[in-house]
């Protein structure tokens, strides 16, 4: 998808889309890393977006861990099976990830990245989806997702980071990266 196309998305739809720009791989790194996306199993991304992070998840993959992602934006749905057609993307919710669990054989998952919008949802989105996620993570795995410079000033970025602690206690943020538009970093949260 073009930069051209993404701005034209986020502007249209900015509660499903983020950001005006693609993730960097600079940031998938930190995500896929942090996530420890290597030593997983059963690996699900929520909200892929147009792919930029489900590309570094791939690379980082064991063969033999099962891997999907769900994507509430039937564009952005397309665009990921011309990109990734071999890749599994449910067009739905994320809260609704424990029947695509279900449908691929699992009880749950060792590590869940995400590029949703968090700070952007309304509270009560906010607590089906982390809800929803949690309740599919297995003991000890991971949960990463990334948020933008600004988002600790903002009172939806304040709330999202302290119902994370509220469900995982004690959260880790990376270092910011700057090479991203707008610079981000990755919160770090283990069940």
């Amino acid at each position: 998808m073009s930069v051209l196309s993404f701005a034209k998305r986020f502007l249209a739809h900015p509660d499903q889309v983020g950001a005006i720009a693609a993730t960097s791989r600079a940031v998938a790194e930190v995500v896929c890393a942090a996530a420890h996306v290597n030593e997983s199993k059963a690996v699900v991304e929520l909200g892929p977006g147009d792919g930029a992070i489900t590309g570094t998840v791939l690379d980082h993959l064991n063969p033999e861990a099962k891997f999907f992602a769900i994507e509430i934006s039937s564009e952005f749905c397309e665009a990921m099976a011309i990109r990734f057609p071999g890749v599994k993307v449910y067009n739905d919710s994320a809260e609704h990830i424990g029947k695509y669990l279900a449908e691929n054989e699992l009880d749950h998952c060792d590590a869940v990245v995400s590029g949703l919008p968090w700070a952007s949802f309304p509270h009560e989105l906010q607590v089906s989806l982390l809800d929803a996620l949690y309740d599919a993570m297995a003991p000890g795995a991971r949960f990463t997702t990334y948020t933008y410079l600004f988002s600790p000033y903002l009172k939806k970025g304040r709330r999202f980071r302290a119902m994370l602690e509220e469900r995982f206690g004690e959260i880790t943020a990376t270092p910011l990266v700057w090479a991203n538009v707008p610079p981000a970093f990755v919160y770090v949260a283990q069940k």
